[in-house]
């Protein structure tokens, strides 16, 4: 079941691969995340020490959120991923120029996971070509509804 998608992230990108991660987060943000308060508009991945980490992404505290911790909205948290997988997905963004981008958020499982991407930075004129295709398929969807009534 989907929480959030960063529909910006295919807009922007040609995604290759994706790879699902867990999210290491603290309790007052799974309570936020789960009353729909989360967003990866803004939000990327970066590679520290053989480690992925999710940057930027916004969680809005709820407002009965504990007295006794001070929550960080868009604090850096870390991604949970096998060694291997990790190893891979490195050897990728360095070798062939790849950026990790979130993609979606959901829940397996009772647990809050994270779809990642591999993405290749769209040009301008690719843009235009993905709307064009966006718009035929939506004029093409109308007609074929029309002519069922």
């Amino acid at each position: 079941m989907s929480i959030i998608q960063n529909k910006k992230a295919f807009h922007e990108y040609f995604i290759e691969d994706k790879y699902e991660a867990g999210i290491m987060l603290e309790g007052w943000e799974v309570n936020a995340i789960r009353a729909g308060r989360a967003q990866l508009k803004e939000a990327y991945v970066m590679v520290k020490d053989g480690e992925l980490y999710l940057l930027g992404s916004h969680i809005s505290p709820l407002a009965n959120a504990s007295t006794h911790i001070h929550p960080d909205p868009v604090r850096t948290r870390k991604l949970l991923l096998h060694k291997l997988e990790i190893d891979r997905i490195i050897g990728k963004v360095q070798r062939a120029g790849y950026t990790l981008m979130p993609l979606d958020m959901h829940y397996k499982g009772g647990r809050v996971k994270l779809e990642i991407g591999l993405a290749k930075g769209k040009k301008q004129h690719d843009k235009r070509a993905t709307e064009r295709e966006k718009d035929a398929k939506r004029e093409a969807a109308q007609a074929v509804k029309k002519e069922r009534r």
